[in-house]
């Protein structure tokens, strides 16, 4: 007898399971405790199968009992597809960057590019070398938006928290720092207030035009910078810092890679700022992606291992080596 739509609404995964562990054990007593069943909840396991596919499944004959030849048939076909069903309900994803290939969708600001993009796209070239990048503008504004509508896969970039199903992970806290034209201004590297506030300056306002956390930090204060140029990008800001009197206090990774590329100069702030977190967001649907999982680890990685050069790199300016600074500052 077949069994029609009508019939499969009376049959449960759980039945199909009893069936398989009944015929394998050839014992009702054994199969409950296999399935961890009273006997009674067994026995009716059984009688449902019964009238299910109008078979008697088990037979008792003088060696015990033994399946019935449809019952054995039914086993063949079904043993398969109940396997099937297992490995797609709990086998966990993976996914092999040495092999498998892929298109990420990533959501940053420019400036965040060209500090993480070199470094990361390298480790992901002699890691995964089928993985393509594709990187779009995202900002604090547009991160949510951009995650629901499948536009990013993920976000990097300095990120609030946002809605219940986005996720959010900080993956390092950065300062500001100035940069300019040290020969053009005729300023040295270390920047008194007096001087910051001198000079004109650049901006990049993310809500506000012509205003930047320094703008937050002086309000209450009689001290005003005098900002004469906003951009919501950073690309042509060393360009017009090469070529104009001008200071712009930036990420400190942009002014430190700016004064590597561009010759310029480099200052600490001389007001006080709080830093701010990078973090990377992601949509809650996309916790169990294997190779979402996987790019993570790495953005997480080269994210640190990015930071640690720049420390690394201040102490070596400061020509102390960053152990013994830790040892003085331990006494």
């Amino acid at each position: 007898m077949n069994i029609d739509k009508t019939d499969l609404r009376k049959v449960d995964l759980n039945l199909l399971v009893a069936f398989q562990v009944l015929v394998r054990e050839k014992s009702v007593s054994r199969a409950a405790e296999r399935l961890f069943l009273g006997q009674p909840a067994m026995s009716g396991a059984l009688a449902r199968l019964r009238e299910i596919m109008q078979d008697e499944i088990l037979v008792r004959t003088g060696r015990g009992m033994e399946p019935t030849a449809k019952a054995l048939a039914l086993y063949e076909q079904l043993a398969p597809a109940l396997e099937s069903i297992r490995t797609t309900l709990f086998a966990r994803p993976v996914f092999d960057p040495a092999t498998q290939s892929r298109t990420f969708h990533l959501g940053m600001r420019d400036w965040v590019e060209s500090w993480l993009m070199p470094a990361l796209l390298e480790r992901i070239q002699t890691a995964a070398p089928q993985v393509r990048i594709a990187v779009r503008a995202s900002d604090a504004q547009q991160g949510a938006r951009m995650l629901d509508s499948d536009e990013m896969d993920l976000g990097v970039s300095v990120f609030p928290d946002g809605p219940a199903w986005q996720r959010r992970e900080q993956l390092a806290a950065m300062g500001y720092r100035c940069v300019y034209d040290g020969k053009r201004l005729g300023l040295r590297s270390r920047l008194t207030l007096e001087q910051y506030l001198a000079h004109p300056h650049l901006v990049t306002p993310t809500q506000s035009d012509f205003r930047g956390p320094v703008d937050d930090e002086l309000i209450g204060s009689s001290k005003r910078r005098n900002v004469i140029y906003a951009t919501s990008r950073f690309a042509a800001l060393p360009l017009i810092l090469r070529r104009a009197a001008v200071i712009a206090t930036v990420p400190e990774q942009s002014a430190r890679q700016w004064a590597d590329v561009f010759g310029l100069t480099s200052s600490p702030v001389p007001v006080r700022i709080a830093p701010f977190a990078i973090s990377m967001i992601w949509h809650a649907k996309r916790d169990s992606d294997a190779g979402l999982q996987w790019l993570r680890a790495v953005v997480r990685d080269v994210v640190t291992s990015e930071m640690s050069n720049m420390s690394k790199a201040d102490a070596s300016k400061a020509g102390t080596p960053a152990r013994n600074r830790r040892r003085r500052a331990s006494l």
